[in-house]
This record gives structure tokens, C-alpha cells and sequence, in this order.
């Protein structure tokens, strides 16, 4: 007989875990206990589904580290029990979240994967049984009796992506979220049709599962912008405390070659600022010196993003500054992939 997979299900806020009070027209949060009356599908799953919940759901807008570290307690205290985890979260957010658990969750063997929904979950047109469902049958994937995903993804409007590579782009239509630099891991069609060539081949050891939650947010994101002026980089640049700032750069990692913008550059890494190059578009890579107007930022040790998304920067620029991190190591560690993060 074939032995079922324990899924727990975690709703920390978000549409997908609201139903609409017919009456008032009020969103109210969903009842776990009601979960398989609401969603009858779930009987189909060869799966044991539990469920909690933050004790105060929130909107992902109010999403802070603090709460990852509620998730990652979670889940650090079912890890044993359960066989995959599915995390319910506002799509605002849900890239950032994501990526910060993906540094979070060290050594991890087992599926964690975020979902969520454009619509509450009891709307005709909802998008969210979809992804709920789907969400955990590929948590409950297993593969040679180990579990077939066993990283951080991101499930939305059928594909599955490695969730420290993925962006939301749209506000409104169901596909909100891309992953530019990394294919999909699982797309669900007629059939999920995993790519195995894709996936995190964990080499553990089989070593335990190690959670980090000290986060250090001390981290600021600037976007370069035409017209960007001296007195605004420089109150950025000298924030008391500030120890990374995620810089958005034009293009392949180009910047502006104003004495006033390097000089203000030179002398925050000079004082021991750590400043990541990332392109500010949607997809592609920095590439520091390929133009003349990014050579100077290599020369002044900029530390290269090279593929990662803002929201996986931002995410493991806080995990290594929480682990104390040496100023002199930072920029080689931040320059290495840890969790395919990067290529």
C-alpha cells in the first residue's frame, strides 16, 4: 500500500487564504478547518494535509524579517513530522519572502513551496484552488522515497520556479510572477512535467537542517535614475548604520561617470559599505567592465550581482550580514552561489 505524504500548510496572510462574506462583501480569513469542505479536490491528493497559521494573519505588505523568522520556526519545528511545507503568502512580498527562506533554510531536503493568489480562494474566477492544489501535489512529489523538490520554490498560474530567482511583474493578471534567469522547475499542464536537469541536486550528506534567523536589516536598494543628484547619494550612501546598499544600475551594471558619483562611491566602500551592482531590468546579468561606464565600479570593488534578482540581494545581503559575516569575505561569498541563487 502506498504510504501517504504529510503536507503542512502554512498561511501567514494573503488573498489566498481569504473567503468573501456574501453577506457584507467583507474578505475574512479562512478557516484550516474547513479546508477540504472549501476545497473537496484535496481528497483526490494522496497526501495527509495539516494546516496553521500565524496567530494574526497579515498583509504581505507588512512582511518583515521577523515574520521569516515565524515561518522558519515552523517549519523548523515540524521538519520531522512532515514531508513538504506550503507556504500561503501575499503576492506584494512573496519573491522577498521566498528568497530571504531559501538563505534561511540550510542544508534543506525537503519541499518549501510559496503560493498564493490574484483572487480570494471562494471567488468564481479565483486563481487560488488552482494553485493550492497544485502547489501541494508537487510538494507531495517523491522520487525513490525522497521527496523530488527539495528547495525554496515559488508555485503561481502553473509553473513552479526556483523562488530565490523570481519577480512579480504584474498586479493584475493571474501569470504575476517570472523567473527571466532560470527556467521553471515543474509546469502544470495535462500532466506536471518536471525538469529534472533544473533542480537542486542536494549533496548534504545528509547533514540536518540548519536554520539561520538572525536577518540583519541594515540594507537599503537605490535605483539609478537620470537626474539622480549628489545631495541624495550622499544622504543614501551615509546612513548611520547602513551596511549594504543594493544599487540598481542601468543596463549590464552601468552607472553614471560624474566625479561627484564616483568620489561619493569610493569613499562609502572606503568606509566599509558593501555595495551590490544588479541590473535594474527584469532579466539579464551585470557584467562590470563590459562599457567603459562600469569599468570604474569593478575598479572600486562594487561587489557583482551578476544575475540576482533585487529581491534575492536583498534577501541574502541580510542573511550573511545575520551571520556575521567578515567584512573582507562578504564580497567573495556574495559573489558565490548558495542556494541557485545565481549563475
Amino acid at each position: 500500500m502506498k504510504e501517504e505524504t504529510n503536507i503542512l500548510l502554512i498561511y501567514t496572510g494573503g488573498t489566498i487564504g481569504m473567503v468573501k462574506d456574501y453577506d457584507t462583501g467583507a474578505l475574512k480569513a479562512f478557516n484550516f478547518e474547513e479546508l477540504v469542505g472549501n476545497i473537496p479536490e484535496l481528497n483526490q491528493l494522496d497526501c495527509n494535509i495539516k494546516g496553521v497559521s500565524f496567530d494574526r494573519p497579515i498583509d504581505s505588505s507588512n512582511m518583515n524579517p521577523t515574520y521569516w523568522g515565524e515561518i522558519a520556526s515552523i517549519i523548523d519545528e515540524n521538519y520531522n513530522v512532515y514531508d513538504g511545507f506550503v507556504v500561503l503568502h501575499g503576492s506584494d512580498t512573496m519573491s522577498y519572502s521566498a528568497s530571504a527562506l531559501s538563505f534561511m533554510l540550510e542544508n534543506l531536503s525537503k519541499p518549501v513551496i510559496f503560493t498564493g493568489s490574484q483572487l480570494p480562494i471562494g471567488d468564481l474566477r479565483t486563481d487560488a484552488k488552482e494553485n493550492l492544489i497544485t502547489s501541494i501535489e508537487i510538494a507531495a512529489l517523491r522520487e525513490k522515497g525522497r521527496p523530488l523538490i527539495q528547495e525554496v520554490g515559488l508555485y503561481f498560474e502553473y509553473k513552479l520556479y526556483r523562488a530565490n530567482r523570481t519577480t512579480k511583474i504584474n498586479a493584475e493578471h493571474f501569470q504575476a510572477f517570472a523567473s527571466l534567469n532560470y527556467p521553471p522547475l515543474v509546469e502544470s499542464g495535462v500532466h506536471l512535467n518536471v525538469h529534472h536537469e533544473y533542480l537542486t541536486k542536494t549533496k548534504n550528506g545528509g547533514r540536518s537542517l540548519v536554520v539561520h534567523k538572525n536577518m540583519d536589516n541594515n540594507v537599503a536598494v537605490l535605483k539609478l535614475f537620470p537626474g539622480l543628484n549628489e545631495q541624495v547619494l550622499t544622504s543614501i550612501l551615509t546612513i548611520s548604520g547602513l551596511k549594504a546598499l543594493i544599487l540598481e544600475t542601468y543596463g549590464a551594471g552601468n552607472a553614471p561617470m560624474d566625479d561627484w558619483f564616483l568620489s561619493a562611491v569610493e569613499a562609502a566602500v572606503k568606509a566599509g559599505l558593501h555595495i551590490i551592482n544588479v541590473t535594474q531590468c527584469s532579466g539579464g546579468a551585470v557584467s562590470m567592465g563590459h562599457y567603459e561606464t562600469s569599468e570604474k565600479l569593478k575598479e572600486l570593488q562594487l561587489v557583482n550581482g551578476k544575475d540576482i534578482t533585487t529581491e534575492a540581494a536583498v534577501a541574502k545581503a541580510m542573511y550573511l550580514l545575520g551571520n556575521g559575516v567578515s567584512g573582507k569575505l562578504f564580497k567573495t561569498i556574495f559573489e558565490t552561489s548558495i542556494r541557485g541563487e545565481m549563475d
